[in-house]
């Protein structure tokens, strides 16, 4: 991967980081206000699918993972992720 790619993945990875984590605190707050299952199931989804995004930061440029294996964590938490953000609009 040239220089200015790099560059450009770490910056949209790092505002990816800083949205999710936004999003997750803030479901988690409503969470913690209201005590909705819903919204617990909400944040736990977006701080998978963050996760995903960080570990896969640190696999690739932190520990030099192999970029199939990288794309292979990253997916899987995401997947995770929106399966239960899906679970979590059907939950009362």
């Amino acid at each position: 991967m040239t220089h200015d790619v790099t560059t450009l993945v770490v910056a949209l990875k790092t505002v990816t980081l800083l949205l999710g984590g936004l999003i997750t605190y803030f479901a988690y707050k409503a969470y913690r206000q209201t005590g909705s299952p819903a919204l617990r199931a909400l944040a736990l989804g977006f701080a998978f699918v963050t996760l995903g995004a960080f570990l896969a930061g640190v696999a690739d440029q932190g520990i030099g993972l192999d970029r199939s294996l990288v794309l292979v964590i990253e997916s899987g938490l995401a997947a995770l992720g929106f399966a239960v953000i899906t679970y979590s609009l059907y939950v009362d």
